[in-house]
């Protein structure tokens, strides 16, 4: 029944009321983690032509002149609002790569269905890099990165500023990203009998977001999909970092290989013996990835 867009978007409305519910206490416990790091942030609004876009911007310690800045886009299926699940990443990434950290707010399915936090994404992406000199961080060296739904939004906002001639991405930074929504999230398969992310999680995320399956197959929704062929040459490289049991991790894997084709893959790291949101219960593995992704952001805007 979660396989119809009404009842996917009313089971998605559900699930928002309780993150919202429980905005409190999580974002108590997100920033109990990497206590060292306690995180200099400020709220700005980016205009967009979907709808005005918050974001919480992430300085980096004192005494670096206009930093490089990274653009965070946070998970949740494209449904559940969350911008404060990122919070211990975007502490790290400012501490550990020297960068600004600008974490958007966007839409969210059911209310905006694909397209919209697509564009959205890409427009937070073109004003964060022309605004910089009013915001302190320097637009010309730029990186995009995502968990899971925010990985799909980063790759494709890398796909856009390719596809539009700008701006400069020096690296796009995909933590188990969704990458193939024309494959059900039931015929998705785990080495594990139960991994995180459930079948029925992914009927109500995919038919909230996508309620079709032609949208499904557009380039912006599934670029790991066999139906997107274009020649990708020239796109921003990446760093693909896949859990070894997660359900996502084949469209993962197929997404790397494309992008090693064309030269544009940075690096492909799995993650042994981890799930889809492994780095929210497992802080020592967080912190190792996480240092992995500090370092790419760190040598990519330190190339430009």
């Amino acid at each position: 029944m979660l396989g119809t867009p009404g009842a996917a978007a009313f089971s998605a409305r559900i699930m928002q009321g309780l993150v919202r519910w429980s905005e409190g206490s999580v974002t108590r416990r997100t920033r109990a983690v990497f206590p060292e790091l306690p995180g200099d942030t400020r709220d700005i609004t980016i205009p967009t032509t979907i709808a005005p876009a918050r974001a919480v911007v992430y300085r980096p310690a004192a005494g670096i002149a206009r930093p490089p800045v990274h653009v965070n886009f946070h998970g949740g299926g494209f449904v559940m609002p969350g911008v404060w699940l990122d919070d211990p990443l975007c502490r790290y990434l400012a501490a550990e790569a020297g960068v600004v950290v600008v974490n958007v707010d966007y839409v969210v399915a059911p209310q905006h269905r694909f397209p919209a936090p697509v564009h959205q994404a890409f427009e937070a992406v073109r004003w964060i890099a022309d605004h910089g000199a009013e915001h302190g961080w320097d637009g010309g060296r730029l990186t995009v990165g995502g968990q899971s739904a925010g990985g799909a939004l980063a790759a494709a906002a890398a796909r856009q500023a390719w596809e539009q001639g700008g701006p400069a991405i020096a690296l796009q930074a995909l933590h188990y990203p969704v990458l193939d929504l024309t494959v059900p999230a039931g015929q998705k398969t785990s080495v594990i009998a139960k991994p995180m992310l459930r079948p029925w999680m992914g009927d109500v995320f995919d038919h909230s977001y996508v309620p079709g399956r032609n949208l499904a197959a557009d380039r912006l929704a599934s670029p790991a999909a066999p139906s997107d062929t274009t020649d990708l040459t020239g796109i921003a490289p990446a760093l693909v970092i896949t859990p070894e049991y997660d359900l996502l991790y084949a469209e993962g894997l197929r997404y790397s290989r494309r992008l090693r084709e064309v030269g544009a893959l940075r690096e492909h790291h799995d993650v042994p013996q981890a799930d889809h949101g492994y780095d929210v219960r497992d802080q020592a593995k967080a912190r190792r990835v996480y240092a992995l992704i500090a370092r790419h952001v760190r040598e990519a805007a330190a190339r430009d």
